[in-house]
């Protein structure tokens, strides 16, 4: 008998395989055992009959665990209905492993608890589902930058010299040496990049701000482009054609993995066949502040009536959780009935909590936005209320020069403004791309680094690309948890990674 994965079903119709995998749900009648097994490939419905089985592999599955490891031979039987579109009918059963009190049960946990058993967590099917969409996402952007000519090169994760700001470094001691751990590797990628015109950095980075956001982790992997003879149009050009492609990628490669996390995909099938928006940073804080309208509409009177709707559903969604209570209070209830509206009674209350999560940020969404000053950086509410009259990526670019990094060209036509691009994600996920033209003034980078209180020493290797051959070249860096949130429809960067560090998290 042939062992086969899950995932290759589809090759094994109406034939007798074995699979080897871990049990994460049990339910059962008098005579028939449903058990859903997962493989590390997917996840499939193995039907064991008493009538089929005999009587010892019966009993043997009414006892089976969450998580005991399995053998179980059967025939593969095509059903569209079932997890994967085929069930495993069980001819028979044997025990690997016993698991014994599973901590996460199939009951909504909290999420501290849930981060705190992280390395099981990983187990369920929707973080399954995540990790599949983040490994389709990373070979996407592989493919995408070396069939576009670009070679892969690598930065240092060791620093002696910030990027981003001194504010946010990690600290180490480098064999009695200060040195950090790397914000970026942007700074580096220009030099790569005066060496093989195209390169990109694929790594991780680090920030220390003590920020608990759903947006900020403390260690996050970043893609990072740079290539020789870019403008800021060259570059803008490129983010939305690289965003388009793989975003179309992950759409047709994980179809099913985005079906489990009930993702809505119309945002990101807009992003792949329609324009981004592009707008400058002065257009973006008239559309933020209400003076300018989007297609007829206007942000504040948008986040009023978004307000309107929720207390709406937040409403049916307490009438609900009330009717279900009651029903399971009532006499002659059955106790699969009982169970049923418990397990949604959960469900709603974790919808409601978010809901009216919401609801309390908007009134403060809608004061910041009538009282946005021009000149400053965006934050989180902002990138919401901008994106939320979008249905497509906006690309903000020409930005005031003081919330840009040093190394970001000043526009030739109004040196208030530096020649930078955000790309902000539709559905208030905000910023996921941050790139731009770099300076090639030598004097000029000179005063930045002064005028940031950068020490000049450290910087005098980044200084010698402006003074041997400099030319006009641009960059970007896209954050994949974030985009990672975007395409999965995630509320928060935590759920992105595999094991995220961030303020206040460092186990397990």
């Amino acid at each position: 008998m042939e062992e086969v994965f899950i995932s290759g079903f589809d090759k094994f119709n109406g034939k007798e395989v074995a699979i080897k995998g871990w049990v994460t749900n049990r339910r059962e009648s008098k005579t028939i055992v449903f058990l859903i097994v997962r493989d590390g490939t997917g996840f499939t419905q193995c039907v064991v009959a008493q009538e089929k089985t005999g009587d010892e592999i019966f009993s043997i599955a009414r006892q089976l665990s969450l998580e005991t490891a399995v053998v179980i031979e059967g025939v593969v039987n095509r059903d569209e209905k079932q997890i994967g579109g085929f069930e495993l009918l069980v001819s028979r059963l044997a025990v690997l492993s016993q698991s014994e009190n599973y901590p996460i049960s199939n009951k909504p946990h909290g999420t501290d608890y849930l981060m705190d058993n992280r390395h099981l967590w990983l187990r369920s099917r929707r973080q399954w589902a995540i990790m599949r969409v983040r490994n389709q996402l990373i070979q996407a952007i592989h493919r995408y930058f070396q069939k576009n000519g670009f070679i892969q090169m690598d930065a240092p994760i060791f620093t002696g010299n910030a990027c981003e700001g001194t504010s946010t470094l990690f600290g180490t001691d480098f064999f009695g040496q200060p040195a950090y751990l790397s914000q970026s590797g942007q700074l580096y990628g220009e030099s790569m990049a005066f060496a093989h015109g195209k390169i990109y950095t694929f790594g991780p980075t680090f920030r220390a701000e003590k920020s608990k956001t759903r947006r900020h982790l403390s260690e996050f992997w970043m893609i990072e482009p740079e290539m020789a003879f870019y403008t800021l149009e060259d570059d803008m050009e490129l983010i939305e054609d690289f965003m388009k492609n793989v975003v179309k990628d992950v759409l047709t490669q994980c179809a099913s993995e985005l079906k489990i996390l009930e993702r809505d995909t119309a945002y990101l099938e807009n992003g792949v066949n329609k324009p981004f928006c592009r707008m400058t940073y002065s257009e973006a804080v008239k559309i933020i502040r209400g003076e300018k309208e989007v297609n007829g509409k206007n942000s504040i009177n948008t986040l009023e009536n978004d307000l309107k709707e929720l207390q709406e559903k937040i409403r049916k969604v307490q009438e609900e959780i009330a009717e279900r209570t009651n029903k399971t209070k009532q006499s002659g209830v059955k106790q699969g009935e009982i169970s049923f509206h418990k397990s949604k009674i959960d469900a709603l209350t974790g919808e409601l909590h978010e809901l009216e999560e919401t609801a309390k940020n908007i009134p403060q969404w809608i004061e910041s936005a009538k009282n946005f000053k021009e000149g400053g950086d965006f934050g989180g509410s902002d990138e919401t209320v901008l994106t939320r009259l979008f249905d497509v990526p906006v690309m903000v670019f020409n930005w005031p020069h003081e919330v840009k990094a040093f190394y970001m060209k000043r526009d030739e036509k109004d040196s208030r403004y530096a020649r930078g691009v955000d790309v902000l994600a539709p559905e208030g996920f905000g910023e996921i791309v941050g790139g731009g033209e770099r300076e090639t003034d030598l004097n000029l980078l000179i005063g930045k680094i002064r005028e940031n209180e950068l020490p000049m020493k450290e910087f005098e290797w980044y200084l010698d690309l402006r003074r041997y051959g400099s030319v006009p070249h641009s960059g970007f860096g896209l954050g994949l948890e974030r985009f990672v949130a975007w395409i999965c429809g995630l509320h928060h960067v935590r759920e992105t990674i595999p094991f995220p560090r961030m303020y206040g998290r460092l186990f397990p």
